[in-house]
């Protein structure tokens, strides 16, 4: 079924050149192409995590799934719409640690009663989360505190010295995760040697997972370019656009991979992509975004985040940093945290678009 569905993805494309005023129909066709691409992503991933381990496994798919959306974001930095970069950046933490990890975890608890993964490993992640949601909060706290109008002079300086913290801090994250602690993200699955289980070569899956990528993020381009003139017609607000819908779309990578991971009971792979995807949005993707718009954008953009934006960040970290702490999971997790995803999207559903910028 799932091959048949790439016949949507020339389908998305030709509609795009040659019937561009089809929002609605450009909309429905590119969403239904993404998921076959997501599906050889999935697939790639899990046959490179049997080789590298579920820690390695986990980072390349967050990698390439986060492509997409960088790629996005870049075209939006170009044309100077900072609020929707950062409602984006939000919405795709937000969407990886409540909709991606709850999904994962309530569709892996509803095949198996009880899940294990490693806590050290769920601990190291959840408390780099935190560290994010810190440096989200303070440029907030600072910009509040001495007013707009004060706080726009230091706002850029301030916001540059800590994209570069946190390129490094990531960096380091990355050492620790893939090198000298890389035990503690590896996981206790052994693939099973099933009857015509063929397992791919580093290089076929490595080709799979980069051909995916590029047609995730060509794709995409495509969806998003027609998600704001189709909400209109449903009289979306543009944060309920960005945090939720853009988002969404823009995880579908990484929805497909962690729940089949989590269903196969592979949860410290489902783990590492769900939080491992957060976490390089919040401390390596938005940091590049800010150092790139100093010489791409019309005008540098700062890391001071909408004060509602910031706290949907913090209430999403400080529930995935309880529930990922003790190295165990179950269906009731996963609709714990759907449950919050949920009440926040009611939230900003109903939020007036003046009151959201």
């Amino acid at each position: 079924m799932m091959k048949w569905l790439l016949l949507f993805v020339p389908l998305a494309i030709g509609l795009e050149h040659f019937a561009p005023e089809r929002h609605l129909l450009i909309f429905v066709v590119s969403g239904v192409a993404i998921l076959p691409l997501a599906g050889w992503m999935g697939r790639a991933t899990e046959h490179l995590a049997e080789h590298l381990g579920e820690g390695p496994g986990g980072f390349l798919n967050a990698t390439f799934g986060n492509a997409a959306e960088l790629i996005i974001a870049l075209a939006a930095l170009r044309a100077g719409l900072y609020d929707v970069v950062k409602a984006s950046i939000v919405g795709s933490i937000v969407g990886n640690i409540l909709l991606v990890l709850g999904a994962a975890m309530l569709a892996g608890g509803l095949r198996h009663r009880e899940q294990r993964f490693s806590a050290e490993g769920g601990r190291a992640q959840a408390t780099m989360l935190t560290l994010a949601a810190i440096a989200l909060i303070l440029p907030a706290a600072f910009k509040s505190a001495v007013g707009e109008n004060v706080a726009a002079a230091a706002l850029i300086p301030l916001s540059i010295s800590l994209a570069v913290i946190l390129l490094i801090v990531y960096a380091l994250f990355l050492i620790f995760s893939l090198f000298t602690h890389s035990a503690l993200f590896s996981g206790s699955y052994t693939a099973p040697e099933e009857e015509g289980h063929a397992k791919w070569s580093i290089g076929r899956a490595a080709l799979v997972l980069g051909l995916a990528t590029v047609a995730i993020a060509w794709i995409s381009e495509i969806l998003v370019g027609a998600i704001q003139p189709t909400a209109r017609e449903f009289g979306l607000s543009n944060v309920f656009i960005g945090v939720f819908v853009v988002a969404v779309l823009g995880n579908a990578a990484e929805h497909a991979t962690a729940i089949t991971a989590a269903m196969k009971n592979r949860m410290d792979l489902s783990l590492s992509i769900a939080i491992g995807s957060s976490v390089q949005v919040a401390i390596f993707v938005a940091p590049v975004l800010v150092l790139v718009s100093l010489f791409l954008g019309p005008a540098p953009m700062d890391m001071a985040f909408p004060a509602g934006l910031v706290l949907s960040v913090l209430l999403a970290v400080l529930i995935t940093g309880q529930i990922a702490g003790d190295g165990r999971s179950d269906w009731l997790k996963g609709v714990q945290l759907l449950t919050i995803y949920l009440v926040l999207g009611l939230t900003y559903f109903f939020l007036p678009d003046m009151v959201s910028q």
